[in-house]
């Protein structure tokens, strides 16, 4: 299976990180040894002194599926949660400045964490779906579908042209603003339109 994230797909996420909006959605992948399920603690690496969260709504993909054009989109992922992108911030800095790939800084073990899976049915409208992040009960991130650069449907039309989808890959639709550094000890709960389906903490 397959964990295919996209990067930079929210404006004011976009805006905090001083990036320009992309003109086309940006694809990165990460290997399965990176999800983390069942709410099993994530434990920092050793590699990294500043690993930050990035809360993302997931779509599981439901249907073999290639050059897949958005108007069937829907046909295609059945569930929909909460994951994490971790992002070792200061690897990604100094592999960006260096004009290298930036993938180690986000795809090590660990680095998806995954909530529950809610079926797609039970989301009227896929463009205006809210979800939130919550840190030893302080809110830090609240997003909604309505605000992404790059919609569920553009995107599974994009990544299709690329690689064939296939039943149990993931599709991480990118973060909102508000990602920030996490410590030992920190719970994170993450809901989905107010339901929780992710509760773990920071080891």
């Amino acid at each position: 299976m397959k964990i295919i994230c996209v990067g930079l797909n929210y404006r004011k996420h976009a805006a905090e990180m001083g990036r320009p909006l992309p003109p086309e959605p940006m694809i990165f992948l990460k290997p399965d040894s990176a999800l983390l399920k069942k709410n099993k603690p994530f434990f920092i690496p050793d590699f990294s002194k500043n690993l930050q969260f990035e809360a993302e709504v997931v779509l599981r993909i439901s249907k073999l599926g290639k050059g897949i054009a958005a108007k069937y989109a829907d046909r295609y992922y059945d569930a929909l949660t909460v994951g994490i992108d971790f992002t070792a911030r200061d690897l990604q800095h100094k592999f960006s400045q260096a004009g290298h790939p930036w993938e180690l800084s986000k795809t090590f073990d660990g680095s998806a964490p995954l909530g529950t899976f809610i079926p797609a049915e039970r989301f009227p409208n896929h463009s205006d779906i809210s979800f939130s992040l919550e840190i030893n009960g302080e809110p830090r991130q609240e997003g909604n579908t309505s605000d992404l650069i790059f919609g569920f449907a553009d995107i599974i039309e994009y990544v299709s042209t690329f690689y064939t989808l296939k039943t149990g890959d993931l599709i991480f639709t990118g973060t909102p603003s508000g990602v920030g550094p996490v410590k030992k000890g920190d719970n994170l709960v993450a809901r989905l339109a107010g339901e929780t389906v992710l509760d773990f903490f920071v080891r």
